[in-house]
């Protein structure tokens, strides 16, 4: 008898990315496909961190039932969380499952009625993904959900409180991607920051232990929360397997916008820590967000003042988007959509102005993994985080090389390897 055939959709963050993995990895009476018209069931693996997120998931469920309307679809992720009861009251879904049932996938998919599955906000995943499909680097998740309380942000009423995964399952997990082949690890979580809170332990010890493993070549750590980078994870700054970039959640640079927003960090502090760490050679992202309610004119001025005295390489910039059920959605004033994307345009432009000027003087000694090959050109990311593009005779995919004197071009490196 013919099994069954999965397609998976995801929508937003990396955590999404590995809860697909773990419930692919789950599918044992059931086929994976890439194809989603040939699909018997469509996993629609949701983000809800906006309301244009929603929509675009709204979007995508409405035209797959239109595509293969014999296909089962059925509603995962945080969108199940906020948003799974209406669409399933409506029948836009046939079944919705929440973040703690993602592990009995394989049990679900044999439901032959229409079922609404949410399940809990304190589970705490216990699986062990040893191959990820279609990947060079792989994707661990150490925690799940969030203890703070950004005005903006509905997240933790989806994935609940912070809570850390077992130190044992991680280490494992590792172990077993490593003998498999892979040599880069992203650290990913909703708060990755608090991992260890809950267990007495931290960042920095989870860290030390993975770089005991062999075969691990290089960490990098998600977004990080300023008050999270104490005394002891700084000893690690000159580790050889850290990667050389570090995300730091900064979300603004007006104290007055960081109160607003609910906010742990401000300028003063944030410029110390951010330099501190620029002189270990490190290349610095961070999101921010634009538009706010409250962002008048004079807070923009001293924000983008202040960002060009960070030593900043990277941004996700975000422009403000209303949120139903948080606070900064009853907040005035608000912020005109056009003014909002303006400020965007001039805090990316400054962003990579600075990104340009990092690579000029990080030229040498790039250590890539390549990822991606396209008619003979190879691409992946150095320790810091930047796109190195490769034209080579010999087949790189899945290589680590090391390049000298690569070009500066655009938002990429380039070079020749022979």
């Amino acid at each position: 008898m013919n099994k069954q055939k999965v397609y998976f959709k995801t929508f937003g963050c990396r955590t999404n990315q590995f809860d697909t993995q773990v419930m692919m990895s789950k599918l044992k009476d059931f086929d994976l496909t890439l194809n989603e018209d040939e699909a018997d069931v469509i996993m629609v693996n949701s983000c809800t961190v906006t309301n244009g997120a929603d929509s675009s998931v709204r979007a995508y469920i409405n035209g797959s039932k239109r595509k293969n309307p014999d296909a089962k679809v059925i509603l995962a992720g945080c969108g199940s969380h906020s948003k799974g009861e209406s669409l399933f009251e409506d029948k836009k879904v046939f079944g919705v499952m929440g973040h703690s049932e993602k592990e009995k996938i394989n049990e679900i998919l044999k439901i032959e009625k229409p079922f609404y599955q949410i399940g809990d906000l304190k589970h705490i995943d216990s699986s062990i993904v040893d191959e990820f499909i279609g990947k060079s680097r792989a994707f661990i998740k150490i925690q799940e959900g969030c203890n703070f309380r950004c005005s903006y942000c509905i997240i933790p009423s989806v994935r609940g409180d912070a809570r850390s995964h077992k130190e044992e399952n991680i280490l494992l997990q590792i172990e077993k991607l490593a003998s498999n082949g892979f040599g880069e690890f992203i650290l990913t979580g909703t708060n990755v920051g608090s991992y260890g809170q809950d267990q007495n332990s931290s960042m920095a010890k989870l860290l030390k232990k993975m770089s005991q493993i062999r075969g691990v070549r290089r960490i990098r750590i998600g977004s990080l929360e300023p008050i999270q980078i104490d005394d002891e994870f700084k000893e690690l700054l000159k580790e050889p397997w850290m990667a050389k970039h570090l995300h730091i959640a900064l979300q603004h640079t007006s104290d007055k916008m960081l109160k607003l927003m609910n906010r742990r960090n401000n300028f003063k502090s944030d410029t110390i820590l951010l330099e501190e760490l620029a002189s270990y050679g490190y290349a610095l992202g961070t999101d921010y967000i634009v538009g706010h309610p409250g962002e008048d004119e004079k807070e923009w001025k001293e924000a983008i003042e202040r960002v060009k005295f960070l030593p900043l390489t990277h941004i996700h910039a975000f422009s403000y988007s209303k949120r139903d059920n948080t606070a900064s959605a009853t907040m005035k004033p608000e912020i005109k959509g056009n003014i909002a994307k303006e400020r965007h345009r001039e805090l990316t432009a400054l962003i990579k102005e600075k990104n340009f000027e990092f690579r000029k003087e990080h030229a040498d000694n790039l250590e890539v993994l390549i990822e991606q090959e396209y008619k003979g050109v190879y691409s992946g990311y150095d320790q810091y985080f930047n796109k190195l593009e490769v034209t080579s005779e010999e087949d790189l995919k899945a290589n680590w090389i090391t390049i000298n004197h690569a070009t500066i071009k655009g938002n990429k490196n380039v070079a020749n390897y022979q």
